[in-house]
């Protein structure tokens, strides 16, 4: 089957050859809690990550480059990643956090078919939202809560930094998608958000004129809705034709996107300091612990197939 599963439209016959994702179906390089996203995702239980290999963008600055442009890990079934899932929630975290799931999309959306009835903590969406609106209709009752990027908005810089000079149209119509299905954020008494949509944005050194376009938008499109600005950006490895990806955000940077962040109007979100841009925050990625916990994850769904 050729998979036009994303705006790439690769048309990828992907059991014989892989598209732009370089996988054929779900692979997996990380299952864990993790401590470090957003305060109401994370909180004091930590957030159930299940990290996705493979991506459809491939960014120059991305800094998880080491499982999106040479994908590895384990290969596992929709109905072994439900097992997943139902693993992750009796590990006591607030949800579970599907990290860059969209070009395995409908693979995903089959598991939690099967998990979601077992499920009593929130299922997160966590996506560069290089999507197609028909393939988000698919988790419809299935996500509770969206945590998109929004990366880029001058065509220009979207294909300079990930040859997807479509990427603003894609994305902005993959979130109003994302919002039509959770319509209001809902925090639970302990500050977790259970329902709803929170915006990421990575500000990126010397492109601080596109990140304010991208909040024009957001003001736009919802002065209420939840906005997190990234400072974390840190060069991951050299870029030898964007230089300005060779070194961290300057504090002035950053300051000028908060402040207008305020000025066009938003006022809910969340703000970063200079100090997380480290590679002290980036989960590691071991084939053998990945091979290793799924040996310890019960067969639920997998043996009644």
């Amino acid at each position: 089957m050729k998979c036009n599963l994303c705006p790439r439209n690769c048309n990828a016959e992907r059991s014989k050859k892989n598209g732009i994702c370089r996988v054929d179906g779900i692979v997996i390089s990380r299952v864990a809690r993790h401590d470090w996203e957003e305060p109401c995702i994370s909180g004091s239980k930590g957030s159930g990550t299940v990290f996705f290999a493979g991506c459809n963008l491939h960014c120059r600055f991305c800094q998880n480059y080491d499982i999106s442009v040479s994908p590895h890990g384990a290969e596992i079934s929709s109905e072994k990643l439900a097992d997943v899932f139902l693993y992750l929630q009796d590990t006591g975290v607030a949800n579970i956090n599907l990290v860059t799931p969209s070009h395995v999309a409908d693979k995903v959306a089959c598991a939690l078919r099967l998990a979601k009835p077992f499920l009593t903590v929130p299922v997160v969406y966590n996506t560069g939202s290089y999507e197609k609106t028909d393939s988000l209709k698919a988790f419809e009752g299935l996500v509770d809560v969206y945590l998109p990027d929004l990366k880029f908005c001058d065509e220009a810089v979207s294909r300079l930094l990930a040859g997807a000079p479509d990427y603003f149209e894609a994305a902005t119509s993959a979130i109003k998608e994302m919002r039509r299905q959770q319509p209001r954020d809902i925090f639970d008494s302990g500050g977790y958000i259970v329902n709803g949509m929170i915006v990421r944005h990575l500000i990126l050194p010397s492109f601080v004129e596109d990140s304010k376009r991208i909040l024009d938008w957001l003001a736009d499109f919802d002065k209420d809705i939840y906005v997190s600005l990234m400072s974390q950006y840190f060069p991951a490895r050299e870029d030898k034709f964007v230089l300005a990806l060779n070194r961290r955000l300057y504090k002035h940077e950053y300051d000028s996107v908060k402040e207008y962040f305020f000025n066009v109007g938003l006022h809910n979100g969340f703000c970063q300091d200079l100090s997380s841009a480290t590679r002290d925050y980036l989960p590691d990625f071991h084939d053998d612990d990945i091979l290793s916990l799924l040996k310890a994850v019960p067969n639920v769904f997998e043996k009644a197939i």
